[in-house]
């Protein structure tokens, strides 16, 4: 999969700050068919958009069971062999794309090519590919495009079906040289839009999305693709987790109704900060000690950042009492949202990696009243329009 970043030109960046990745996403898979979105005005008494909206969930769901046992049934298979069923891995849809991907991905930045050797990485991805993720994200600037080239040597290596995989990458931050970078047409084509199309068009991907773009830069994508008969993204790629929220809670669910684009999350540990490991300060052995993440550790250190472990401790109990710890309850936390197709991870250790895709387990234990709770600790859930209004 292939992917293009966005940004001023002549500016630059730094592949190790989150706040500066900005990015065009492509993902690969089957050729979509998106449903049309269900009427927004309803009359008094008839059901809300949110009912409607929940009714033609089930009923693609119920549509998707009955195609999936009738190809088993063709190939003479069960459903005990599929790998969700055997990995107990849900996959939910890109949007509202057809596209499956695993609600858990493993993600590359920072860790392949550059904290990790390449042995780990592939003892990384084994873990991950044997636990049913199907999600691999990486990025051309993801360690000067050493970590692309790793996960394609492990992926050869393995002899995994690439039908079975989707591999997500992103461009924009190809090189030093302005010719290496951007989205002109020396470096992709034309103008974005245009030139995911016509990668699409060429075979190269199967679907493309965006990755720190603002609600009003997709909506002018989707509207430019279909003025011009081209392809509309179908993911945006954003930051979310227990301290970054009013992106994916209340912009995007907006998106996905509209125009069907789907939430693919990174950072759900927020760089390692609710991990826990930075409850007593910065440890020397962590990434936010390196001299090149200052950034982290002044964020860890500030006011903000203390009140933030503060919330972590009180959060420690429900974790506890879930039988879960603090960070399968945050990855859970943020799978509960059903508005995210994915949750990609980045684990520099086997034993990290594990315990995260754990999560799993969790979701069932988020009750309303579990995260309502969650939510009471925080005091920063987001308010939408709807909200407002009600």
């Amino acid at each position: 999969m292939l992917a293009a970043r966005t940004g001023a030109a002549g500016s630059q960046i730094s592949e190790e700050n989150p706040k500066l990745r900005k990015q065009s996403v492509f993902a690969v898979g089957g050729k979509d068919k998106s449903p049309k979105k269900a009427s927004e005005n309803v009359k008094d008494g008839s059901p809300s958009a949110s009912g409607q909206s929940q009714l033609r969930a089930r009923q693609l769901a119920l549509l998707r069971e009955v195609e999936m046992n009738w190809y088993l049934k063709l190939c003479d298979l069960s459903t005990e062999q599929t790998t969700a069923c055997v990995t107990g891995m849900p996959h939910r849809n890109l949007g509202k794309s057809g596209l499956r991907v695993s609600c858990l991905g493993l993600g590359t930045w920072v860790t392949f090519g550059g904290q990790i050797s390449d042995e780990v990485a592939e003892r990384l991805m084994t873990i991950a590919y044997e636990s049913g993720v199907n999600l691999f994200d990486t990025a051309e600037v993801y360690a000067a495009g050493k970590a692309e080239t790793i996960l394609g040597s492990i992926i050869k290596k393995k002899g995994w079906r690439r039908s079975s995989l989707v591999i997500t990458t992103k461009l924009y931050w190809g090189g030093k040289a302005e010719t290496e970078r951007g989205l002109s047409r020396k470096h992709i084509i034309e103008e974005i839009v245009r030139a995911m199309t016509h990668v699409i068009n060429q075979g190269m991907a199967m679907y493309w999305g965006t990755s720190r773009w603002s609600a009003m830069e997709i909506m002018e994508a989707y509207s430019v693709a279909r003025q011009f008969n081209m392809i509309p993204p179908v993911c945006e790629q954003a930051e979310y987790h227990l301290f970054q929220r009013e992106k994916v809670e209340v912009q995007l669910p907006e998106l996905y109704h509209k125009i069907g684009v789907g939430a693919v999350t990174w950072s759900p540990l927020a760089c390692g900060i609710i991990s826990g490991k930075y409850g007593n300060g910065v440890p020397e052995s962590s990434r936010a000690s390196l001299k090149c993440y200052q950034w982290l550790k002044e964020r860890i250190v500030s006011e903000e950042g203390r009140k933030q472990q503060n919330k972590l401790k009180d959060l420690s109990p429900i974790a506890e009492r879930l039988g879960c710890t603090l960070p399968q309850l945050a990855v859970a936390w943020c799978l509960r949202n059903e508005g995210v197709s994915s949750v990609l991870l980045g684990s520099s250790t086997p034993e990290q990696l594990i315990e995260n895709l754990g999560a799993i387990q969790v979701l069932p234990k988020m009750t309303s009243h579990v995260v309502t709770e969650i939510d009471n600790i925080l005091r920063n859930k987001p308010y939408s329009k709807k909200d407002y209004r009600s």
